[in-house]
This record gives C-alpha cells, sequence and structure tokens, in this order.
C-alpha cells in the first residue's frame, strides 16, 4: 500500500506524534496552516467518511475534541477549526480519513515550512 499515513502508523516515516494509542494516531500536519496543526487519523487504512466504523469515527473525533482542548490552551488560540474532506471534489488529497485539527488566530499567523525538528519540540509541548 503506498498510503503515506499507514507507512507513519507502521513506522516507516516520521511523524510529530501528539496522541497514540490502539487504534488512532495524531501528529502535526508537516504542512500546516498554523502553528499546531494536527492530523488526526485511524490506525487501520480507511479511505474516507463512508468507510470508517462508527467506532473508529467516535475514537478519532473525541481524540480530536482532546487536541483542540489543549490546542487552545497550550498555544492560546482564539478558535479552533475542526476539517475533514472526502473524495478529490471535496479537496481530500490523502485517501486515508483524517481529521484536521487547526487552531486559528485572531491576528493570524504566518507558517514557514517548519522542519521535523520544529514540529517535534512543538509536539512535545501540546502531546495529550
Amino acid at each position: 500500500m503506498d498510503c503515506i499515513f499507514c507507512k507513519i502508523v507502521a513506522g516507516e516515516m516520521d511523524a510529530a506524534k501528539v496522541y497514540e494509542d490502539a487504534d488512532v494516531l495524531a501528529f502535526l500536519d508537516i504542512y500546516p496552516e498554523t502553528r499546531g496543526h494536527c492530523l488526526v487519523i485511524p490506525k487501520k487504512h480507511v479511505k474516507n467518511i463512508y468507510e470508517i466504523s462508527e467506532a473508529h469515527l467516535q475514537k478519532t473525533a473525541i481524540v480530536g475534541k482532546k487536541i483542540a482542548e489543549k490546542l487552545k490552551k497550550t498555544l492560546d488560540a482564539d478558535g479552533i477549526l475542526l476539517k475533514q474532506a472526502n473524495s478529490k471534489a471535496a479537496g481530500q488529497v490523502i485517501f486515508h480519513y483524517h481529521l484536521h485539527v487547526i487552531p486559528k488566530y485572531e491576528a493570524g499567523e504566518e507558517v514557514g515550512k517548519p522542519t521535523m525538528e520544529d514540529l517535534k519540540k512543538l509536539a512535545e509541548q501540546i502531546k495529550i
């Protein structure tokens, strides 16, 4: 399988992890919209909302909520955007179900391309 998220789950690719249990993994996005932009995925490969089980969807959503709370508190975010796309027409780029948890700031925020070292330092601050 050529799924980048499955490779992260398998340990074949590096990621700045902020949460992991038997069913769910959360890590910082390598192309963040803002500082602290996280992705929450089920470890089991499912392409989209249509394929995910209700149990895995629930677990993913609960982890997303916990991360949102941590980002708001730790990074002093003014708000949190939850974003999830299904199919190319909707903007899905990686075809493994994932939930974006994106902190938003009233003043806006410019974000460049962080290094993996930068992401791992930030992950330590927001780990749940």
